[in-house]
């Protein structure tokens, strides 16, 4: 083992807390970076969300005015997309990457430097929107115009953000790329690379089509806005509905971004305590490049009330359901594996088996907004509120907790408390699912999303949904003094933290140090978690 990692004695990390933290360019600092900055935000937004879910809490306007609420709606969506899943699975992947393909670090250090040191920059200046006249932006996180365009003083900036946000994205993308398809170990090929990696290589090249396609539509926003132009204003002879198409054809892979990683996650971890390798793992990455491709195609069934002819509905419709063939080989595939394994219960796996569960409630609400003449009555009410965060929460953030109880102790040297773990892990699901079930229900009843005040029928549910809602931010609060007690001390960690882990990560000391390979470590076959793909 020694041979494959560095010494402990010449570990090299910088003097000084600016020369280590500020000017790094070793992936796993930058990861760290990443994962606190992400676990902020995380806060930050779920703050937000609190907000939200004390005024719904009773019928009536309780505590802020409605122009406030559809802020907070705005900023809450836009901070929780951009400033805490996304960062969270880059920081997933600086960290890891590497260390799973045998690099000694990620190909372009410096960018990665820089990718990072963007995102602070940027949240603060959406961030500062709040405090200036007429406002953050109020027109939900789409930013649809015309109402994003009767924005205060701060739309510039809220604009400017987002394109910052674009920048590190794709240059976090373009590292991770380079990475994975030059500076693997020798005798790794393409499909015995780990599942994490092979999602978030599609997912990069994801990021890499779609980004620009947002920053075209914002820009055209701001023209409007700014400089006389008439792309989405219908006086002029531009068209509204215009810029929902290219917002969606963005905003739809923006989806799979945030859950293919997910994905690739939970397809390390479920056979790890499964104590079997991954079921089907050729086809799970057929399925993960089939989900991307499909993202591309499918991007209307956001709009089926605009007006789109017959043909365009059928055709949004069906390439919507397409999607959930390869969605469904993923899920068959985790059952699979977990099937008549020798299976243990340690936080990781509650968080990836809860993943498994709640993900596929989110994905067959998915499948009914697909059904277009449904979708007349589900679309703009709480049932996709419902939907889309039983797919991003128990969803993408329950595969970031399970990543996280996972890997921290490679990354601290310490096992984190288990006990504390399954509390966080069962608090948060009652929690979770009081908050987002009865949703669906208010959803069917006609409750629209993002209004402050709502008609009386509606009040039992949504005071039901607050109180999971609070639950839920606590249960996060939780789990920072986990993550923090475990960073402190705790029981040392093996290099093979868990039985029945399999790949390079698990080779070197835990902590991992600072620099990881020196020389190109030798790929065995019990080094991979697939060693049936070991051509």
């Amino acid at each position: 083992m020694s041979s494959v990692a560095h010494a402990e004695g010449h570990d090299h990390k910088p003097e000084g807390f600016l020369d280590r933290w500020l000017f790094t360019t070793n992936h796993k600092d930058i990861g760290t970076l990443y994962l606190v900055f992400s676990l902020t935000m995380f806060i930050i937004g779920g703050a937000m969300a609190m907000v939200i879910r004390a005024e719904l809490f009773m019928p009536g306007m309780q505590l802020v005015d409605p122009a406030f609420f559809n802020q907070m709606t705005t900023m809450h969506a836009l901070i929780m997309v951009f400033g805490a899943v996304m960062p969270a699975f880059v920081g997933l992947a600086n960290w890891m990457i590497p260390m799973m393909v045998g690099a000694p670090d990620m190909a372009l250090p410096r960018m990665n430097n820089w990718s990072f040191w963007i995102l602070p920059f940027a949240f603060t200046m959406l961030l500062s929107t709040l405090f200036m006249d007429g406002g953050a932006p109020a027109a939900g996180w789409t930013l649809y115009p015309p109402l994003v365009l009767q924005g205060g003083n701060s739309f510039a900036f809220a604009i400017f953000a987002v394109h910052l946000l674009g920048i590190s994205s794709i240059m976090g993308a373009i590292n991770i790329i380079a990475t994975i398809l030059n500076m693997r170990a020798p005798g790794m090929n393409l499909l015995n690379m780990p599942l994490f990696v092979w999602t978030w290589l599609i997912t990069a090249f994801l990021l890499i089509a779609v980004m620009p396609v947002l920053a075209g539509g914002v820009t055209m926003l701001l023209t409007d806005k700014f400089f006389g132009t008439s792309f989405f204003n219908a006086a002029g002879g531009g068209d509204p509905v215009m810029y929902q198409h290219i917002f969606w054809f963005f905003g739809h892979p923006e989806v799979y971004i945030m859950i293919l990683p997910a994905f690739g996650v939970v397809s390390e971890i479920l056979p790890t305590f499964s104590r079997k390798p991954l079921f089907g793992y050729t086809s799970m990455v057929y399925a993960s490049a089939s989900i991307a491709f499909l993202s591309f195609i499918v991007w209307s069934h956001h709009m089926f009330t605009v007006g789109m002819p017959l043909g365009g509905e059928l055709f949004f419709m069906y390439a919507t359901m397409v999607i959930a063939v390869p969605t469904g080989v993923k899920i068959f595939n985790w059952v699979a594996t977990m099937w008549k394994g020798a299976m243990t219960f340690e936080t990781p796996m509650l968080f990836a088996v809860g993943f498994v569960i709640m993900f596929t409630i989110g994905g067959f609400s998915g499948l009914m907004l697909a059904i277009a003449p449904a979708d007349f009555q589900y679309h703009d009410t709480y049932f996709v509120v419902a939907h889309f965060h039983y797919v991003l929460v128990t969803g993408a953030v329950y595969a970031i907790m399970a990543g996280v109880y996972y890997w921290l102790p490679k990354w601290t040297g310490h096992m984190y408390d288990e006990r504390l773990g399954k509390i966080h892990f069962w608090w948060s699901t009652i929690a979770v699912n009081v908050l987002f079930f009865p949703q669906h229900f208010l959803g069917l009843a006609g409750m629209p999303r993002r209004i402050p005040d709502y008609s009386v029928q509606f009040a039992e549910f949504n005071m039901i949904s607050s109180i999971g809602g609070f639950a839920f931010g606590l249960a996060q609060i939780f789990f920072v003094y986990i993550v923090w007690k475990t960073v402190k001390g705790g029981k040392p960690a093996e290099a093979r933290a868990w039985e029945g882990a399999k790949g390079l990560e698990w080779t070197v000391p835990s902590p991992a140090p600072h620099h990881t390979f020196e020389t190109p470590p030798e790929i065995k076959p019990d080094m991979i978690a697939h060693p049936s793909n070991a051509h």
